[in-house]
């Protein structure tokens, strides 16, 4: 009766292959006090990380560990592959879109070697963030096994 008033439900999609975990999990302090937001994390088994929502690719850091997608409804959701993987200078990492570039969920954005992360970095462990949380009244989160593009959080 009163659909207009219901806050519509955006969905958060698994950006690669694995296990997601909670965020308060990871082990670097930025991530598990949520401290730049909420959200899971994933132990990747897949080297291909895609976009996790419909939007524009907003950032890609220069070295390619991390990106961040923003949707038309102004939900922002960051993909940070690994754990100090910013010190690899880029060394594992394929960019295969640019920035502004319209993306949907699923589609490719970096390939990785992720033999050469679990030898190099810190952890392979993939903090998927809702950066921009103002809008956020609710975020379900779903922790389970899961393949690229199953749904991994619920925003509200």
């Amino acid at each position: 009766m009163f659909g207009f008033l219901k806050r519509k439900i955006r969905e958060v999609n698994a950006p690669v292959d694995g296990e997601v975990v909670a965020i308060e999990n990871v082990n670097d302090e930025v991530f598990s006090k949520k401290l730049v937001g909420d959200g899971v994390a994933i132990i990747p088994i897949g080297n291909l990380f895609t976009a996790p929502i419909d939007g524009t690719v907003t950032k890609i850091f220069s070295t390619n560990h991390a990106y961040s997608i923003k949707s038309r409804k102004d939900l922002e959701v960051m993909v940070h592959i690994g754990l100090d993987t910013v010190d690899l200078k880029g060394a594992g990492f394929e960019r295969l879109v640019a920035e502004g570039q319209e993306v949907k969920a699923g589609d490719a954005i970096i390939r990785v070697d992720l033999e050469v992360l679990k030898a190099h970095a810190k952890d392979i462990i993939t903090p998927i963030i809702i950066t921009d949380n103002s809008d956020v009244k609710k975020l379900e989160k779903k922790l389970n096994i899961v393949k690229n593009g199953d749904i991994i959080m619920e925003v509200s």
